[in-house]
């Protein structure tokens, strides 16, 4: 397609063209012919190029599954935990290498029962890690928590609990410079109580076992803070039937101090001692039939419960006191009813013949009765 154009106006870098019907193109001056001025005429051919049309787009597309090869086909994965070794108060977990694509690791995580424990130093290169200090024969939950610019990932959560004192699976002994027949004893000793055995001192070593200390195990043993043992804590375990303690078996220490652990001897029941049977009450004195009860032990109470018990004590002895006095008066007035009752006839007879007294006629002095020998009536009856 050939077009021609009026050159209107020229600058340095662009130049003003005109239509036959009038209409403005700006173009570039570096693209006209030399020696163009205003005025000039110029043929300008335009037609498509489909040759490099199609370059450019295979390039185009090209470069786009490249970026998705090495942006979009893979992403981070989470983390897998797992654990390695278990003791009474330590856990060592472990996990694969982290993945995070293209993406940039933040930080990695560990949580122990829902709660942050600390960050993991150089994630892209530490794989393992020890928890120490737990409690003995407790469930602890774990998991990690993976940071990156790609977004946050998670690992599962996994149950560990710690070992009780009289399991020893979890023990793992490393050997140091022993005879070889002291090592061969070390070896049968630790198969018998269930323990592992290391040929290297790693993160899951709990005990160093040497007689000298020396050689290049025994100085990474330290500076891991194991503790290096003698093996004679290996027999005291086997014998105590549970882990004992470390402190004894050191390479300096002293072996007069040593003690090899003992089986636990179980408690026995101590023979309840026989209750004693309360003392009688003392029997009831001055006639009242109701007996005092025995007084309790003493205990130690204040001054105010001392003066309220001295109260009342004070309180039911005069009760006590008012109580006898009555029923002495009622035996004083028994006592005078009985003296006052005429004597009672020795015989029938004398009823009789006091009958017959009574039917004679009245003397004439007027007395009230009949009257016996002495002038006595029965009514003047001597008290």
């Amino acid at each position: 397609m050939l077009i021609s154009l009026t050159v209107g106006k020229v600058d340095a870098g662009v130049a003003v063209l005109l239509t036959q019907d009038k209409r403005l193109i700006e173009f570039p001056s570096i693209l006209l012919p030399p020696n163009i001025s205003s005025g000039s005429i110029v043929d300008i051919t335009v037609s498509r190029n489909l040759d490099s049309e199609t370059k450019s787009q295979s390039a185009f597309l090209a470069l786009q599954d490249s970026i998705y090869s090495s942006f979009g086909e893979s992403e981070p994965v989470a983390p897998k935990l797992s654990c390695r070794n278990a003791t009474q108060t330590s856990v060592v977990l472990e996990w694969d290498l982290i993945e995070v694509a293209t993406a940039d690791v933040i930080s990695l995580s560990l949580f122990r029962n829902g709660q942050k424990a600390g960050n993991i130093p150089r994630p892209t290169t530490i794989l393992s890690t020890k928890i120490s200090g737990l409690a003995v024969d407790t469930e602890y939950t774990f998991h990690l928590v993976l940071r990156t610019s790609a977004g946050t990932f998670s690992s599962e959560k996994v149950v560990v609990k710690t070992h009780k004192m009289t399991d020893l699976s979890g023990i793992t002994v490393t050997p140091g410079i022993l005879p070889s027949q002291l090592k061969d004893s070390l070896t049968k000793a630790v198969e018998r109580i269930g323990a592992k055995m290391a040929d290297t001192v790693r993160i899951d070593t709990t005990h160093f076992v040497t007689t000298e200390g020396r050689g290049m195990l025994w100085e990474k043993a330290v500076e891991m803070n194991i503790p290096v043992v003698r093996p004679e804590w290996v027999e005291g375990c086997e014998r105590g039937g549970r882990i004992v303690g470390v402190r004894q078996y050191y390479l300096d220490a002293d072996p007069r101090q040593r003690q090899i652990a003992q089986t636990e001897v179980p408690v026995q029941s101590r023979p309840e001692p026989a209750r004693e049977s309360p003392l009688p009450s003392p029997p009831a004195t001055n006639g009242s039939s109701q007996a005092i009860p025995p007084t309790p032990p003493a205990k130690d109470i204040s001054k105010e419960e001392q003066q309220s018990g001295e109260e009342a004590e004070n309180d039911e002895e005069e009760k006590t006191a008012v109580q006898d006095e009555q029923k002495f008066r009622i035996e004083d007035q028994d006592q005078q009813k009985i003296a006052l009752r005429p004597a009672a006839p020795e015989s029938a007879s004398g009823a009789e013949d006091g009958d017959e007294k009574l039917k004679e006629p009245v003397d004439e002095n007027g007395g009230s009765g009949s009257q016996t020998p002495g002038h006595s009536s029965f009514q003047d009856v001597a008290l």
